[in-house]
């Protein structure tokens, strides 16, 4: 791959609920939604890759291939527990592949919308998202990384920034 790798999870798009819910610092989904595209598209080029770490959003299908088709680079997602749709919708939405179970990545990162259990014992760490602002998880730790969009600025994250954030916890 000639890009970059992002990683991003919950956004929500379209949730007015989640502003409430996890004190974003948004007026309105319609702000929320503009504010997190800039975000994506200052951050992430057409060669690049990003993975959706579930939760992507709460729109019907034209609205959802809308967003995701405004947004630059190859989206893959791993559905988290709002995105309920089958996985053949997200494809027709503009996501190249769509998963419903937690991937293996670069041999080592297991990428999932849920926490895993990970231990020093195992030979993986986990990338995730579900758990938005929630102080019971860490944002980082030598085991896992949280890239819930409150956590990462609203903005997907660079694989190689979360490398050296992990490693560096170790």
């Amino acid at each position: 791959m000639r890009g970059k790798i992002f990683l991003i999870a919950d956004t929500h798009f379209g949730d007015d609920r989640i502003i409430k819910y996890e004190n974003r610092p948004f007026a309105d989904s319609a702000h929320m939604d503009g504010e997190m595209a800039s975000n994506w598209n200052k951050t992430v080029g057409p060669e690049d890759k990003v993975f959706v770490l579930g939760d992507f959003s709460a729109y019907g299908k034209d609205k959802t291939r809308e967003i995701c088709r405004l947004l630059s680079g190859e989206k893959i997602l791993i559905k988290g527990n709002h995105d309920v749709e089958s996985n053949e919708y997200y494809r027709d939405c503009g996501f190249k592949e769509v998963s419903e179970f937690p991937v293996i990545f670069k041999e080592f990162w297991m990428l999932s919308h849920y926490p895993l259990y990970i231990n020093e014992n195992m030979p993986y760490a986990n990338i995730f998202g579900h758990v938005h602002g929630n102080p019971a998880y860490k944002d980082c730790s030598g085991f896992g990384f949280c890239v819930s969009a409150e956590r990462i600025g609203y903005t997907p994250i660079n694989f190689e920034e979360i490398k050296k954030r992990v490693g560096s916890e170790k």
